[in-house]
């Protein structure tokens, strides 16, 4: 089994889209995706991934909702968390693309996106398989890289400070003074997710009424303990579940960025050109 999966999905046209009178050029055939040239139907491109999502038209027969995109991808992902493994799930595309909704999703029931879905299956499991000998915690974090300066979301105090980022010899990583908070349910999380959001920076461009402008990360720690009756010893495991919704990349002349919007949009591609060569270079480690 892959430890990197890729999924790409497509989503419906927006209100800009409709009216310049564009076009779909994306079909979706199993996992694979396929790309036509807009100037010549016969021109067509196609791409194999992990999972291809066709989300433009709910009254489509292989219409892929909130919940299959869960079900593909969050599942595998929980499974694995629960096993001791760090995970991590990121959103990436341009701005005005769907990250935001594949990742946070709404406040309808039906429209939760991975992030609510994977805490909720989360705390389902912690409460069939807690008992006498087996405990679980939960802690959650939540910052925002805006114009490479990282900001707590979860921690008024420290909302507008520039919190440093860290390594430790041993874990790795890490942002100090980060606020972790322990939570006991689905609602818990919720809330800090609802309180995080409102804390994010948005702002409205020609391609997006409401662009992140930012990278958001939430994080939780999940801790397993299981006392061995025989040995009298208590075993813990420790997972750290990283999901991620990235600001979309953009172009200046698309956008209609200026000023702050416009250095905004600079650092957002910077830090995306970054990341595309950290996952290069891993890859090339890899094989």
């Amino acid at each position: 089994m892959s430890s990197v999966k890729v999924a790409v999905r497509v989503r419906p046209l927006n209100s800009r889209e409709i009216k310049r009178n564009s076009k779909c050029i994306i079909s979706m055939q199993g996992s694979k995706t396929c790309i036509t040239n807009p100037k010549n139907d016969k021109d067509t491109k196609t791409y194999s991934f992990d999972h291809s999502y066709w989300s433009t038209n709910p009254k489509d027969s292989h219409f892929a909702d909130q919940k299959e995109v869960y079900n593909d991808i969050g599942k595998e992902f929980l499974l694995h968390s629960f096993d001791g493994y760090n995970t991590c799930i990121f959103a990436y595309g341009q701005t005005g693309s769907g990250k935001s909704f594949t990742m946070m999703g709404t406040q309808d029931a039906n429209l939760k996106g991975i992030i609510p879905q994977t805490c909720e299956a989360m705390f389902e499991r912690i409460e069939e398989e807690t008992d006498a000998d087996t405990t679980f915690s939960v802690e959650v974090s939540y910052m925002e890289i805006y114009n490479e300066k990282v900001h707590d979301l979860l921690n008024p105090a420290n909302n507008n400070k520039n919190l440093r980022v860290r390594e430790h010899p041993v874990l790795g990583p890490y942002v100090e003074d980060l606020a972790k908070l322990a939570v006991q349910s689905y609602i818990d999380v919720s809330g800090l997710m609802d309180e995080g959001n409102k804390s994010r920076t948005v702002a409205s461009t020609n391609m997006n009424d409401e662009s992140s402008r930012s990278h958001a990360v939430f994080s939780i720690i999940l801790t397993q303990r299981k006392f061995d009756k025989p040995t009298g010893l208590t075993a813990e495991k420790v997972s750290k579940i990283s999901l991620v919704d990235l600001a979309g990349s953009e172009r200046a002349d698309a956008t209609g960025a200026t000023g702050a919007r416009l250095k905004e949009g600079a650092n957002i591609n910077r830090s995306l050109t970054t990341l595309g060569k950290v996952i290069s270079a891993l890859a090339e480690q890899a094989n």
